[in-house]
């Protein structure tokens, strides 16, 4: 059935449609309360022109439906397609940071402790993120310290001869060895270990007093003051906590930052008064922005996280009920999904909100990033066929014909590598300088070396000059069977750019980061050229003026320019002061050079 057709059938009942491109591979998957509404909204003429969305809709060429009994089943069923099979247009969580997390193995029977860098669903706790990384590390020693909880991979069956060395310095019940660690005290104490690590501390004070008191009524008074001191050392713990609320509820709470198809999510997690844990999402490629969080939502607690009574948002988001109800299902206990209007919740949200918009701010506008968006620009501009990581610049630099010299600059992605920079001296000149000659010469000696030694070549060539500087490098390129070399030039007084294979230049704003980009690569090319070229002259200035001298060679020169500080300084010393630095004869010689006597 063709898709037209398809779209004149759909049912008005709840579930979950499938949009598939041509290949048959699924591009979105969605939910509905009412699926003949849903789909077609997508292929009205007034639909929204969001541009992924709009892109999404130029690829659907068939659908793919499930009808359910009830939105929430819909809603369930949406969450195992998306990720079963990860579709491009449906919002995937990318975490900002790989932070560590702590994993507690609750699906085994003795469970244990250690560090992962991804949560799932996968019936197991987990704590974290853990900023930095070694705060992980020394969340594991602490838990293994106060709870016991064990580290090996044994398979424990209760018949080991005697616990190793970790039961001895107390880091672990020793579940190993039955007439030590009975399962049921074991696996009271990895539930204490999970509401520790989703940090619901003086909850597990309170059942850790309770374990105590009944020990010492038992007369199991080494057990007994085991607790006490594990109570003592929870108590101690000092978190290093910098935003506190005046409640004792557990929450979550989110925002999100959005400009355009691309969002920045942060969530915050509250325990017992105290924001414990903070987690990043960047998100691209969004079809529908306005439904960041809602989305969010299913995406970060259907990955096994656990479920507070209390998530707080900037807004109101769609299916907010259908939402809290799956939640609640999920907690076993009723969730309620609340946008505060005023006092210490609306202030914790609005730091929540600034982390996100500072998130954007540090992913999708650092200049580094702007730099690989600015390049993925200028290679669709120039038609290129990579990105142009690597760009390598010439100039030509000469003053009235003299000390012709050349420089070369060198760009990756968007920021200068100056250990790659190279300066060259134009020598197969006869006659009046001719810049063009003097970049195909250069250029020509730059990759034919780069051929001889098997070095990979630029993405780009760029010249400082016109359209004569660009032929002049093509021809260098061209005799070296560089044919395909992309290589374009900046011209300074009209900023034009011109690209090889094109007739006429391309003419860009002067506030088009492209062209901004191009000019500071020009710009650089042009400073270290001349910076070479003052190098130069006064080399040659040096040589005329001193090593002419008699006696006047490599060691005396260097002595007299560092007493004097130049040849300005040594032409208008005295004999007398001369000399103290090399002699009278040669003082002599050097005072009879500079005034015409013919004494040197």
């Amino acid at each position: 059935m063709a898709l037209a057709e398809k779209l004149e059938q759909l049912p008005t009942r709840p579930g979950v449609y499938l949009f598939k491109g041509g290949d048959g591979a699924i591009l979105y998957v969605g939910k509905a309360r009412v699926l003949r509404d849903r789909v077609r909204s997508y292929f009205q003429a007034s639909r929204p022109t969001e541009l992924h969305k709009t892109r999404m809709v130029e690829e659907i060429e068939d659908l793919d439906l499930v009808v359910t009994d009830s939105e929430m089943e819909a809603l369930a069923l949406e969450n195992n397609l998306i990720k079963r099979h990860k579709p491009p247009y449906n919002l995937r969580l990318r975490d900002d940071k790989n932070h560590p997390y702590l994993k507690l193995t609750l699906a085994e029977e003795y469970p244990r402790l250690y560090v992962v860098r991804r949560p799932s669903e996968d019936g197991n706790a987990y704590g974290g993120p853990y900023i930095p990384a070694s705060l992980g590390r020394k969340t594991a020693g602490l838990v293994r310290k106060l709870f016991g909880i064990r580290s090996c991979k044994e398979t424990l069956d209760g018949k080991r001869p005697r616990p190793c060395l970790q039961y001895q310095i107390k880091r672990c019940l020793a579940p190993c060895v039955a007439e030590i660690c009975a399962l049921d005290r074991y696996r009271r104490s990895s539930e204490d270990a999970r509401l520790f690590l989703e940090g619901r501390t003086e909850e597990v004070a309170k059942r850790l007093r309770g374990q105590m008191e009944d020990a010492a009524g038992g007369e199991r008074f080494e057990e007994a003051a085991s607790l006490r001191d594990q109570v003592k050392a929870l108590l101690r713990m000092e978190a290093p906590q910098k935003i506190t609320t005046t409640d004792i509820e557990e929450r979550d709470l989110f925002a999100a930052h959005v400009e355009g198809d691309r969002a920045a999510v942060q969530a915050f997690s509250v325990r017992d008064g105290k924001v414990v844990a903070r987690e990043g999402f960047l998100l691209d490629r969004l079809t529908e922005p306005e439904a960041v969080l809602a989305s969010t939502l299913q995406q970060y607690y259907a990955a096994g996280r656990y479920v507070p009574r209390e998530i707080l948002l900037p807004a109101d988001i769609p299916d907010r009920e259908l939402l809290e109800e799956w939640l609640s299902t999920r907690r076993g206990t009723a969730v309620r999904i609340h946008v505060p209007q005023r006092g210490e919740k609306l202030r914790l949200l609005d730091l929540v909100a600034r982390n996100a918009r500072l998130a954007f701010e540090l992913e999708w506008k650092h200049p580094r990033k702007q730099s690989q968006e600015i390049l993925r620009a200028l290679r669709d501009l120039l038609d290129l066929e990579v990105d142009p990581v690597r760009i390598e610049c010439f100039d030509i630099s000469n003053i009235q014909g003299s000390d012709v010299v050349a420089s070369m600059v060198v760009f990756e992605a968007g920021l200068p590598k100056k250990s790659d920079y190279r300066k060259f001296r134009v020598k197969g000149l006869a006659g009046a300088p001719d810049d063009f000659a003097s970049m195909r010469e250069v250029v020509g000696r730059r990759y034919k070396r780069l051929l001889e030694e098997g070095k990979d070549l630029p993405d780009l060539v760029l010249i400082d000059g016109g359209k004569g500087q660009l032929g002049a490098a093509t021809d260098a390129l061209e005799e070296l069977g560089l044919g395909d070399q992309p290589v374009a030039s900046l011209a300074k007084r009209e900023e034009l750019l011109f690209v090889r294979g094109r007739e006429g230049p391309i003419a860009l704003p002067r506030s088009s980061p492209v062209l901004q980009l191009v000019q500071r690569v020009r710009d650089e090319a042009h400073r270290f050229a001349v910076g070479f070229h003052r190098q130069a002259r006064s080399r040659r200035t040096l040589h005329s003026e001193l090593d002419e001298i008699d006696g006047v060679g490599p060691a005396k020169r260097r002595k007299l320019l560092s007493v004097f500080g130049s040849v300005r300084g040594v032409r208008g010393a005295t004999e007398e002061e001369l000399a103290a630095v090399v002699g009278k004869a040669t003082a002599a010689r050097v005072r009879g050079h500079f005034d015409g006597t013919g004494r040197g």
